[in-house]
C-alpha cells in the first residue's frame, strides 16, 4: 500500500474548485500507483467522512485538524511507502517527513514506484 500525498487545501485560498482539482490529481496517482500494482491510499478517503461525521463546521475548524493530518500520518504504519505528488503542500511534506522517521520508503516521482504484480 502506497500513500499519495499532494496538495489539498495549498494554494487554493479554501476555493471547493480548486481543492477539488487537487483532489483529482491525488486520485489520478493513485490510479497509476494501482496500475503500478501496489494498494493506493489517500488521507483524504479516510480523514473526510471522519470530519463530516464529527460535525466540522469549515475547513480548518478544530475538528477539521483534529482529524485531517493525524488520520494521514497514522494511515503511514500501515503503508509501505508514500509517493510526493504536486505543487507546494506543507501537509504533504510532512508526511514524507512521518514516512521517513518510521522508515517508510518515498517515492518523489510516481515513475519511481517499482511494478509489483
Amino acid at each position: 500500500m502506497i500513500l499519495v500525498a499532494g496538495p489539498y487545501r495549498s494554494g487554493t485560498n479554501d476555493d471547493p474548485a480548486l481543492i477539488e482539482a487537487n483532489v483529482k490529481q491525488m486520485t489520478s496517482a493513485s490510479l497509476a500507483v494501482y496500475r503500478r500494482g501496489h494498494i493506493p491510499m489517500m488521507g483524504e478517503w479516510v480523514a473526510l467522512p471522519l470530519i463530516e461525521e464529527a460535525g466540522s463546521k469549515a475547513m480548518g475548524d478544530d475538528i477539521f485538524n483534529e482529524i485531517f493530518h493525524p488520520i494521514a500520518a497514522n494511515l503511514i504504519d500501515f503503508c509501505d511507502g508514500v509517493v510526493r505528488i504536486g505543487g507546494a503542500s506543507a501537509g504533504a511534506d510532512y508526511m514524507l517527513e512521518v514516512a521517513r522517521d518510521k522508515g517508510k520508503t518515498v517515492y518523489m516521482q510516481l515513475e519511481e514506484i517499482p511494478e509489483y504484480k
